[in-house]
């Protein structure tokens, strides 16, 4: 049976990767070959360098416009937007909670789910765990707690944690996404013939599912909104 691959290559810290998300599954929901697509998860890091937990408690406001180099203001019209569009697509936002804090881990322990047919749930619950509940997805006992929720074996999980179990996986996708050309997230890629840009609306990533079921080669990526080194648009 033929089937379509996406692959998507997001990191956990990232709100418009959570929007892209949604509006993927609302594409699928009107795809008619929806039940042969399988959906997999690609590491992406915005920020390698920030340590496991940022001991800086500085609020997510004063250091987002520090780090583009704007007022409060307009930081905060940049927030206020974000969260405004995620709303549209059923998702609450809270970036008054935020505790920055660095994905690698994160990204393993959804290899290790993946291991167990997981990867989606648990992708969907580091995704709400940052963005929507505050949590510190670089402490190992909030991976832990997390990644039990969604099933998996807590000895397990730890066990992984204290290792480099699923390190190089991690770093071959993100090596990956070098060579693909890939500087902001999401992005997805369909068959390895489409390439899709940014959190575009639901109808846009189901014209390019139809493309990519119909294995027709795509054109230059659209661009939309998403997550680079540098910030959200």
């Amino acid at each position: 049976m033929t089937r379509l691959q996406v692959e998507v290559w997001s990191d956990i810290a990232c709100p418009w990767c959570y929007i892209g998300k949604r509006r993927l599954e609302a594409a699928l929901a009107e795809f008619e070959h929806a039940g042969e697509v399988d959906v997999v998860w690609r590491a992406f890091e915005l920020d390698p360098s920030l340590p496991k937990v940022a001991p800086d408690a500085t609020p997510f406001l004063e250091r987002l416009a520090k780090k583009l180099r704007s007022t409060p203001a307009q930081a905060q019209v940049m927030i206020e937007r974000v969260v405004s569009t995620a709303a549209k697509d059923g998702l609450e936002l809270r970036f008054d909670q935020l505790q920055q804090s660095n994905t690698f881990d994160g990204h393993r322990v959804i290899h290790l789910a993946g291991a167990h047919g997981l990867r989606d749930a648990m992708k969907e619950r580091m995704l709400r765990g940052y963005l929507s509940e505050g949590e510190a997805i670089g402490d190992p006992a909030v991976l832990e707690r997390l990644a039990v929720e969604v099933g998996l074996d807590r000895v397990e999980v730890r066990s992984m944690l204290a290792s480099d179990r699923f390190t190089a996986e991690v770093r071959a996708e993100e090596r990956e996404a070098r060579e693909l050309g890939i500087s902001g997230v999401p992005f997805f890629v369909i068959n390895r013939k489409i390439g899709v840009s940014g959190a575009q609306p639901a109808e846009v990533l189901r014209g390019a599912l139809t493309q990519g079921w119909n294995q027709t080669m795509g054109d230059q990526p659209a661009a939309g909104a998403g997550c680079g080194p540098d910030g959200c648009d």
